[in-house]
């Protein structure tokens, strides 16, 4: 029996993740109705795949039914994870909405982190709960400097905030330090690794 040699070219949808050392890549495909429910599938599947990539363990809960998507652990423990996209840029921001289906905000008793994904820009925002306060919604402007605009800025790629204790986790400036010791990548705001 003969193999087919033929690789199908792969959709121009496909999120590439960078292969870690001897490692093949990994390539997801997203293909279905944009329904809000598919585009966070969407969403949810480049997580698992961002995250499993950085070393993280990827736990997924059986069913809809919990308030968090993913659950991640890597040296501190299990952390329930939120992950919410945005594809639309209006009036220079990009939104992301901080409730469920219900409409009700999320709680600390409930997730851990939230995660925003700005599909366009392929930018995460790694959040505490506690940063989102009671807000029904979340703004992003990615390309401002202005400082007003710039509130979720520090957890911009802020993957080390899901390997660090919870003191570590709420501070409100920038570290003097990442806040990882075991994550090999750099933060987008982090300072250097000292």
């Amino acid at each position: 029996m003969q193999k087919n040699l033929n690789k199908p070219e792969p959709h121009p949808a496909a999120i590439l993740i960078q292969p870690l050392p001897n490692a093949e890549p990994i390539t997801l495909h997203a293909s279905a109705e944009p329904t809000r429910k598919r585009r966070g599938e969407a969403a949810e599947a480049a997580f698992l795949a961002r995250a499993t990539h950085l070393g993280f363990t990827v736990l997924i809960p059986w069913g809809d039914s919990n308030r968090y998507d993913s659950v991640v652990e890597l040296n501190h423990g299990l952390l329930r994870v939120q992950v919410k996209s945005a594809t639309l840029y209006a009036e220079t921001r990009y939104r992301v909405k901080t409730t469920g289906a219900s409409g009700k905000v999320y709680t600390s008793k409930e997730i851990d982190f939230f995660v925003a994904y700005i599909v366009p820009e392929n930018i995460w925002y790694i959040i505490p709960i506690q940063a989102i306060g009671q807000r029904k919604g979340i703004r992003f402007y990615p390309h401002t400097r202005r400082q007003s605009r710039a509130t979720f800025e520090k957890y911009r790629e802020a993957w080390c905030l899901l390997d660090s204790c919870p003191k570590v986790r709420l501070r409100k400036a920038l570290p003097a330090r990442c806040r990882s010791k075991h994550l090999a990548h750099r933060c987008a705001l982090c300072p250097q690794r000292g």
